[in-house]
């Protein structure tokens, strides 16, 4: 019976080598693509400040507190455009958040189990469905009831407010593009919501029931609370869904370059003006000031992003609960 060099390297610490080099290679394989991420988000960053260099050189950060877009004088204001787009997202979020969290309570906590499946999928559906077939159908379905029945009926009981005031027979108008706005994002925040629900632990909802606690305040005390982070995460990205979106909002919103008076009258949005003027730039620095209007719009999406984050810990650091 022969006996093996000890000093020679055995077959199981070959073995043992092998996995090191695939992890290895693994690694270097995921650095790339975080890396490729990284450098995808310089390149348009850098292209946009690329773009803008020429109306930032002449005009600096001036156009952003402009009231008047007239390309044909070399007037540059930003003012309406930013109102436009910050006022469209912030009403559609103030109609979605409410029906999705709705939705992700019932899908969660109230529906049969035979029903939440085929409901959930209904709703994601929503979510694949082409931004323009909802500009398609805000035009065909929603501009015309809001001219004929909606506008009249709130000029009519809220015109006093200042909000609905101005001619009512405009369906392209704020609050037109809203509401399809409202209803793109819905499926993002419902979605976000129904996933950080469902992780909730069943020990924390027992529990509260066995308290005492009603479905309400196992719902407000333990439920949301802890899904808060979830929440959060899905009405960011419908937020920023809202603040992006072009073709639907396009067809929607009536397309003038001017301050809206009321959410019934025409207006513009910084997605809505590039994909309108890009081609039909009458001046040679429309294209810069587009381009500019492009960072203005990035600049304002990671300000609501850091909003988030930072109301989030603030959240997180007062309660302790539902935070990572």
């Amino acid at each position: 019976m022969t006996r093996g060099n000890p000093f020679r390297p055995s077959s199981s610490r070959r073995t043992l080598r092998a996995p090191r080099i695939g992890d290895r290679i693994f690694f270097v394989l995921t650095l790339i693509g975080a890396l490729g991420v990284v450098a995808v988000l310089i390149a348009v960053v850098a292209a946009l400040f690329h773009g803008a260099q020429p109306a930032l050189q002449q005009y600096g950060f001036s156009p952003v507190f402009g009231r008047i877009w007239n390309p044909s004088d070399y007037v540059y204001g930003f003012v309406p455009f930013i109102l436009g787009t910050l006022v469209t997202s912030t009403i559609a979020l103030l109609i979605s958040v409410p029906l999705s969290l709705g939705a992700a309570i019932f899908l969660t906590q109230h529906a049969p189990l035979w029903l939440r499946e085929p409901v959930a999928q209904v709703i994601q559906l929503l979510a694949a469905i082409p931004s323009v077939v909802y500009g398609l159908w805000g035009l065909i379905i929603i501009t015309p009831l809001m001219a004929a029945d909606v506008n009249p009926a709130l000029a009519s009981y809220l015109g006093w407010t200042g909000l609905f005031g101005g001619p009512t027979n405009y369906g392209e108008n704020l609050l037109t593009a809203s509401i399809v706005l409202s209803i793109m994002t819905v499926p993002t925040i419902t979605a976000f919501s129904r996933d950080a629900m469902e992780a909730v632990p069943r020990s924390q909802k027992e529990a509260a029931i066995s308290l005492g606690a009603t479905h309400w305040e196992v719902t407000r005390r333990s439920i949301v609370p802890y899904a808060r982070s979830g929440i959060v995460a899905g009405i960011v990205l419908g937020l920023g869904r809202a603040l992006g979106e072009t073709m639907a909002v396009t067809m929607t919103i009536g397309n003038r370059n001017a301050i809206p008076t009321s959410l019934l009258s025409p207006a513009q949005s910084i997605p809505s003006l590039i994909a309108t003027d890009y081609f039909e730039a009458i001046t040679p620095n429309e294209i810069p000031a587009l381009f500019e209007m492009a960072l203005i719009l990035l600049l304002i999406t990671l300000a609501v992003n850091i909003g988030a984050r930072a109301i989030l810990a603030r959240l997180a650091l007062g309660s302790g609960v539902g935070a990572e």
